[in-house]
Order: C-alpha cells, then structure tokens, then sequence
C-alpha cells in the first residue's frame, strides 16, 4: 500500500468526480424503472470509470468495516445507529456488502464524515486497503457459501495477511474481535494495530477444533475457555463480555442490553458494536481537531431504538395474522434461531405460536450457494414434536428429505406463500397440541403466530411477494 498522497491530480479528480455522478444517476434510474434498490449497479458503473473512486470518497471519512460469517448486517446497523451524528452516516445496512455497495453508500451520503461498511469475508483485504479503516469488527467464522468463499480456514488466513499490511502509509486501524472464535482469535493476532477482545459466544464451532496457528485440537473448556493443546493459541483476557443480557466489564460493571430485536445473538452484536463505537467517534476523520468520543453507555442506549434490520424479525400480516420473517443463511445461523425459539418457547407465561409453527424455505441461487449439502450441519432434529413444519422454497424437496431424517414431522409445499397459509391454516394447535386459536393479530414479534426462517434470496423473495 502506498502512502497518502498530498493531493489528488485534476485528471483523477475529474474521474472522480464524473465516477460520483454516474453512481448517483444510474441508482435513481434503476429505482425509477423498477429494476431494484439502486444499491449495487450504480457503484459497478462508477468503479468501471473511476477505479479507484472507493479510496478518494472512503479515505476523507473515518471508516469501520465489520465482517464475519454471521451477524454483519445486524451489526452494521446496530453501530451505525450508536455512532450517528447529525450529517448521518454513510452505510450499506441493506447487505450490499461487495466494493460496488460500499461505493453506492458513499455516494449517497456525500457530506457524512463517518462511514460504516458491512464488508463480504472475501473482500475484507481489498476494501481495508481502499479505504484505510479506523476500525475493523471481526464477528465470526464458519462454513458458509463454500462453493464460493472456499474454507474457513483459508478466510482466517486471508483475514491474518491483510491485518498485516495495513500500517503501511496509514494508520494501523483498531481491530475489535470476538475473543470466543479461535479463527478469528489468530486473524486478529496478525494486526500491526491495537486489538480489543469481546467475548460475543459461539454458537458454533465445529469449524474451530483445528488450531490454526499449528495443526492441534482446540479444545473448548468450561464456560467460556479454549486453547489449542499443542501451542500458545488461547482465548485472550476480554474488556468487554456478553453475559446474562449485560456488557460486562473486568472492573464489575454490568450494562444492560437492551434491543429491540430478540436474540442472545444480537445481544452479542450489540456488545460488539458498543465497544467500536467509542473507538470509531473518537478520531477525526482528518486526523486534526477533537472530537468527544460516544461512550459505551450512549452506544447501547441509541441501539435501543433500533428495530428493523432490514426486514429482519419483521412482523407481516396475512389474512389478519401476524408472520415473523427471519433470515438464516448457513449452519451457524440456524442453529443460532433454533436457540431463540427454544427460547421462546421457555418463557414461564406460556409460548408465543410463532415459536412453534413454521415455515423454512430453501434456495439455492448465486448469493446463497448453489450446494445444499450445508443442510445436513444444521440441527434439525431440534424441531421435532412441533406441531407445525412446512418445508417450502426453490429446494424444498432436499429440505424436505432432511427434516425426514430428523424425524421432523412436516408438510412439504413448493410455493412459499402457500406454505405460510398452510401454516396459519394449523396454528390452532398450539405447542401443546390443544391450545385455543389466536382471536387476535398479534403486534409484535413475540406474538407472531408463525415464524418464517428462510435462506438469502428465499427470504428476499418472499418480502418482495408480500
């Protein structure tokens, strides 16, 4: 990587600037016609006229990139929201997290002076180097995609290389990682800048019993201690936690986590994105002047507010009744969900239907991977003595063979929104089997009376069905 440069040349600057223009225009024109969001082609057609676009409009903000397998988007709002300022901040919460997204969210908040990026596992290299981050939010690894994104551990190593390289000509950004993922643990390790540990959970980890510094066996110990039995590699000393709904902190202090999303795994988020935020807020993007940094407290308390990620946990009404849409899109994820509606359906003052009648949906087009042998990872088996499971989707018949292995028993319908009346057609039955119909349409995501789990373009395709 170079260093900064003292001024960009005319020529380059024109590029620039007529690469801004086509980004802008092209978005409008594509929303206008129909033809999607305005979110990724714009930021093709500029990167074609100016290629290095994303590095002049990335570099005069502070920029953090977050990436992981799981949690990325969720997070990205989640810190987005905690590190706003009245100019607003340039982000691509939406998922378009390749150069071309990140460039169309540039562009579409031109005067903002900070960015928050979700960045794909495989482009964390290119764009920190574009860029140059102040910080980076390293969430998880696990399988995922592997038709495309190729092992886990390969990712890791790629993560380790890149964090090496990123003191030269621009300050080292400060790396916030998950301190209970061994892959990430030792891709973290190989930053040239400050590291701060989060101790976020692992829901999964069968991808981490390879030690990836040596070859060993990680071994995960009580709570929440791992090492490799064969060399130094362990979980680090964490300054920040996610324990019992708090953010706790090694000096006794508890912070409530409190969000509008459920789950343990957005809790974990949320812990993450608090702990970035007063690094991200506290440097000037220009490196001159001061600025108060958002302290950790402020963080969580503006994270509160935040209740839709794109489309996530959304509750939708058919028919009078209210559907829950949430979106898994590899083992980790839905092992992840299963957890929350065992959860749910825990609670002492009885289940809310949404935890036991459902829908999964299954696709497998480009962005989700066209292998579906990752459905034989995920634990299944959990949903068995539901009353309701309706296997549906693009490959609704490979679902369909899985949940009959896992001795799930379930309905099987191609069309998805059939397969959600089909649902709300059985949620009489309750998780007891005799308890009384829902008189009313529920208003929140506790009270939906299904829940649609669905993989990327299932889940996509059925909100715009809607």
């Amino acid at each position: 990587m170079t260093g900064r440069r003292a001024g960009a040349s005319v020529p380059q600057r024109a590029r620039a600037a007529l690469g801004a223009g086509a980004v802008a225009a092209v978005n409008r024109a594509s929303r206008r016609l129909g033809r999607g969001s305005g979110t990724v082609v714009g930021g093709r057609v500029g990167l074609a006229l100016a290629p290095h676009l994303l590095a002049e409009l990335g570099r005069s903000r502070r920029v953090a990139l977050v990436t992981g397998t799981n949690g990325k988007t969720t997070t990205t709002r989640l810190l987005s929201a905690a590190v706003a300022t009245e100019g607003g901040v340039a982000t691509n919460d939406t998922g378009a997290n390749m150069p071309a997204g990140h460039l169309a969210a540039l562009v579409a908040a031109p005067e903002t002076a900070t960015a928050v990026l979700e960045v794909d596992e495989v482009y964390l290299g290119a764009v920190a180097e574009a860029v140059w981050p102040r910080v980076v939010v390293l969430l998880n690894l696990s399988r995922d995609q592997l038709d495309r994104t190729s092992e886990v551990r390969a990712l890791a190593e790629r993560w380790r290389a890149s964090l090496g390289q990123l003191a030269a000509g621009a300050p080292a950004p400060h790396v916030v990682a998950n301190a209970d993922d061994p892959l990430v643990v030792w891709a973290a390790r190989g930053a040239v800048g400050p590291c701060t540990w989060v101790g976020a959970g692992q829901v999964w980890r069968l991808d981490a019993v390879g030690c990836p510094a040596c070859g060993g066996r990680v071994r995960f110990g009580p709570g929440t201690a791992w090492a490799c039995d064969s060399c130094s590699l362990a979980r680090p000393a964490c300054a920040a936690w996610l324990e019992d709904g708090c953010l706790a902190r090694p000096d006794g202090t508890r912070l409530p986590v409190r969000l509008a999303i459920p789950g343990r795994f957005n809790q974990a988020n949320a812990v993450m994105a608090a702990v970035a935020a007063p690094l991200l807020s506290a440097v000037p993007p220009d490196g001159g002047g001061t600025e108060r940094a958002v302290t950790v407290e402020e963080a969580l308390a503006r994270m509160a507010g935040v209740d839709d990620v794109a489309g996530r946990f959304a509750v939708l009404h058919r028919r009078g009744d209210g559907v829950r849409l949430a979106l898994a899109k590899n083992p980790a994820g839905w092992t992840a969900l299963f957890d929350l509606l065992e959860e749910e359906r825990a609670v002492p003052e009885g289940p809310p239907d949404g935890a036991c009648h459902l829908v999964l949906s299954v696709n497998a087009q480009v962005a989700d991977g066209a292998d579906t042998s990752w459905l034989w990872d995920v634990p299944f088996e959990r949903l068995a003595g539901l009353p309701t499971v309706v296997a549906t989707g693009e490959r609704h018949r490979d679902l369909a063979v899985r949940l009959r292995y896992a001795g799930v028993d379930h309905v099987t319908l191609s069309d998805p929104l059939e397969a959600v009346d089909a649902a709300l057609a059985r949620r009489g039955t309750g998780c007891g089997g005799d308890a009384p119909a829902r008189a009313e349409a529920p208003t929140g995501p506790g009270g939906a009376v299904v829940t649609v789990v669905a993989n990327y373009t299932a889940f996509r395709s059925l909100r715009s069905r809607w």
